[in-house]
């Protein structure tokens, strides 16, 4: 066997990592997806952290660009601080001032739009301290009798996640 090939590691259904997943387009957590004029796909999200977990509280808006292909581009995080007391608690959607301006300026820099299902591919980067992305989480290599499989969580936040099968567009909150 090859050596790339003994490194693949496989869930617990034998299924490999996905290439790419869908998100479909929706009136909640997948509201601004789409597609640029040029063809270019697009998620503009809501990140945070929360307290509990990272010591603050942070909010922020993330525009995520992918070529065609679903790629990444680029990637845009604008910090926001932390959420207004008064608001939804973390991870459910909010409409506070400073949030609906950098999502309205976002939304605006890219043109014309159609919000439309997109296809990507798992991606990380690090920004403002934290890991944002689509993050692929797998099986742990080091227990392969761990019944794991592979999902993609929205980062930071975990609000959204997507498993098999990957062609659905439907994600847990």
């Amino acid at each position: 066997m090859p050596a790339s090939l003994d490194r693949v590691l496989f869930d617990h259904d034998d299924a490999p990592a996905p290439d790419v997943f869908l998100i479909a387009h929706d009136e909640y957590h997948a509201r601004y997806v789409g597609r640029t004029a040029d063809g270019q796909q697009f998620f503009i999200t809501t990140p945070f952290t929360s307290a509990v977990t990272s010591g603050a509280s942070a909010e922020f808006v993330a525009l995520y660009l992918f070529d065609g292909e679903g790629d990444l581009m680029d990637a845009q995080i604008v910090a926001l601080g932390p959420r207004p007391e008064d608001s939804a608690l973390p991870g459910n959607p909010a409409d506070f001032t400073e949030q609906s301006d950098a999502l309205a300026a976002l939304l605006a820099q890219l043109g014309p739009v159609t919000f439309d299902d997109i296809t990507i591919a798992p991606f990380s980067i690090v920004a403002h301290g934290h890991v944002f992305g689509m993050v692929l989480n797998g099986p742990d290599a080091d227990d392969p009798d761990e019944e794991w499989y592979w999902n993609v969580t929205v980062e930071p936040g975990d609000y959204m996640a997507f498993y098999a099968p990957w062609d659905s567009g439907e994600y847990d909150t």
